[in-house]
């Protein structure tokens, strides 16, 4: 495939604008180095972390240079591999995740580094597929690498509280905590109670009425951990609800939380607040979520799906904040 090829992207020039600050343009099919993959995108998900990106959240480190063509987590077909790449050929169908530096993917084609692609079988559509790779890898480290919970439902029993449960995070989240060993709460608003109950929570809190606010689990069980997915909850409210060694992992954080973090950790407190930041670096994970999915252990749950046409959008509807499971963007 030669460089000179054109292709349909969304970009935006500069920080801020929301929506309106997506642009459609025809740029230069991108050439892939020797450790990379160029991918032909059938579809792409939408995270909260490619809006703030947008917001200047990290300023001036990402995005590297404007224009910039936003979004990380893909799913498509090889149709070209760099000269040391070993484990994929043209033709392959994948799901991958994009440097979230230089992003790339609302557009037809992207690249890839061979180490962060996955084969994709054919139980997994594309749809399904491009709604992993952030947001379930990050509710993965949440509830194994740091809770400890084991996926084959071995290990001790745990008491989990899923704050945000019916987001993009969440519905993960809730899905993964029960495959394990775990009783889960979960919170959300109440037009998507029964949803969150059918993911397999067993107890779920609407977050806007007083019982909700406290977190306070219905059984009056005090929480092992607390997967964070909303924002805007102090310590005070998760505090009087943990177990003697309770966890809240804070999967966004803000400065209140780095605070607390290292108030913690300085007053050797057994409760501990763990902001969750994770640099993507290898592919283990994203196949094991794949193979969940393949298996139908887990479900990608689509809150809305949008025509690359439209994806100011899918961008608008991300903004709102109240989207149930994933929005995808097909191409």
């Amino acid at each position: 495939m030669e460089g000179k090829l054109i292709m349909r992207a969304v970009q935006y020039n500069s920080y801020g604008r929301g929506a309106d600050g997506l642009k459609h343009v025809e740029v230069l099919v991108p050439t892939p180095n020797k450790d990379e993959v160029l991918i032909k995108l059938e579809a792409t998900s939408l995270n909260p972390l490619d809006l703030k990106f947008q917001k200047g959240v990290a300023r001036p480190f990402v995005p590297r240079k404007f224009p910039v063509i936003p979004c990380t987590d893909v799913a498509g077909e090889v149709v070209e591999v760099g000269s040391s790449v070993v484990k994929f050929k043209a033709g392959d169908k994948v799901v991958a995740l994009l440097n979230p530096l230089i992003g790339g993917g609302l557009a037809e084609y992207a690249i890839a580094k061979e180490s962060l692609i996955v084969q994709r079988p054919e139980e997994v559509s594309a749809a399904e597929g491009a709604g992993l790779p952030i947001a379930a890898i990050t509710a993965h480290k949440a509830l194994v690498d740091i809770s400890g919970i084991k996926l084959d439902g071995s290990g001790p029993r745990m008491n989990i509280l899923i704050t945000a449960a019916s987001g993009g995070v969440g519905h993960y989240a809730v899905q993964l905590a029960k495959l394990g060993n775990t009783h889960v709460t979960g919170t959300c608003g109440a037009r998507n109670i029964e949803f969150v109950k059918s993911l397999g929570a067993d107890e779920v809190l609407d977050y806007k009425t007083p019982e909700g606010a406290t977190l306070k689990s219905p059984t009056g069980k005090k929480y092992d951990v607390v997967v964070h997915c909303a924002r805007g909850i102090p310590w005070s409210t998760f505090e009087p609800n943990l177990n003697d060694r309770g966890k809240v992992i804070d999967l966004t954080p803000g400065p209140s939380s780095m605070y607390t973090y290292v108030w913690k950790k300085l007053t050797f407190s057994k409760k501990q607040l763990l902001p969750l930041i994770f640099i993507p670096k290898e592919d283990k994970e994203l196949k094991l979520l794949v193979n969940l999915v393949k298996e139908g252990k887990l479900k990608t749950i689509f809150d809305s799906k949008y025509p690359l046409s439209k994806a100011q959008d899918a961008w608008a509807k991300s903004l709102d904040g109240h989207a149930t499971g994933k929005i995808i963007v097909e191409i």
